[in-house]
């Protein structure tokens, strides 16, 4: 994997940090990259009991109903700055993210294709295979669903600023999976009604599974990302331990607040306040 030939700052913010301030440091180490400012980043990053929304759940015609049912569970929720539908984080969930130099010269499919390369790598030694197609009836579901026999363990996504991309996974490691689903499920049915049903999905929860539920594993989220950077540095990646600068961490405070403002914005808009 030639994406890999490359020196990455290893970033771990698995856990202490909100959900938000997970995507404000994605957009500041995308522009710290992009300006050449910063090597190329892996961060990893693990939440607890939050719902992510898309731009688009946040337009849900009963979108107060859906949020109350999630509150009533005990799981915060926020909607992202980026496309997509909602997902699941827990502590079973592992995101990640690379974070790479590049503008029109790479394509999406380019950084998608990248994400999925290494997952496959770093899953190869179960010699299962790993498919990348969209799983209808999964929650957010895209066309880099990753699933093993039908049964989808992980999404991509991307997000492109400042000459630079940050291709985000969320994989899905220990826990339920169909629960996971049931949840969503749930949310969608409450959130919806009779005329915007068909534009959000009719998850069907046995279409998804953890990677533990698949493989026959015990991993945990930190387990799988261990693996994950032990197959970048034999596909030749020198990873640095690298910490924030006093710069970052003040393009960082940028960034949240911007994602905070729209984060508010969103949220009260769609439920009418």
């Amino acid at each position: 994997m030639d994406s890999l030939n490359y020196p990455y700052r290893y970033i771990d913010h698995a856990y202490g940090h909100y959900p938000l301030e997970s995507f404000g440091y994605d957009d500041m180490l995308c522009e710290m990259v992009g300006s050449n400012e910063s090597e190329r980043v892996i961060r990893s990053w693990v939440h607890q009991n939050t719902i992510v929304l898309g731009i688009k759940d946040a337009r849900l015609p009963h979108l107060k109903d859906g949020l109350e049912y999630l509150e009533s569970l005990g799981y915060h929720y926020i909607v992202r700055n980026s496309g997509g539908l909602g997902v699941v984080l827990d502590d079973g969930v592992l995101n990640v993210s690379l974070i790479i130099p590049g503008g029109f010269e790479v394509s999406i499919d380019d950084g998608y294709e990248m994400m999925y390369d290494l997952i496959q790598s770093t899953l190869s030694k179960y010699k299962l295979p790993i498919d990348a197609k969209i799983i209808e009836q999964s929650y957010c579901p895209g066309d880099y669903d990753l699933s093993i026999h039908g049964k989808k363990f992980a999404g991509i996504s991307q997000r492109r600023i400042k000459n630079a991309i940050a291709v985000q996974i969320y994989l899905c490691v220990s826990g339920s999976g169909s629960d996971r689903a049931r949840l969503m499920r749930e949310f969608y049915r409450r959130a919806t009604d009779k005329s915007s049903q068909e534009n959000y999905p009719n998850i069907d929860p046995t279409q998804m599974a953890s990677l533990n539920e698949l493989l026959g594993t015990e991993l945990t989220a930190m387990d799988m990302m261990m693996e994950l950077l032990i197959t970048m540095k034999s596909n030749g990646s020198k990873l640095l331990n690298q910490p924030l600068s006093s710069h970052e961490i003040d393009r960082f405070e940028y960034y949240y607040d911007r994602v905070l403002k729209r984060n508010e914005k969103m949220i009260k808009k769609g439920v009418g306040e």
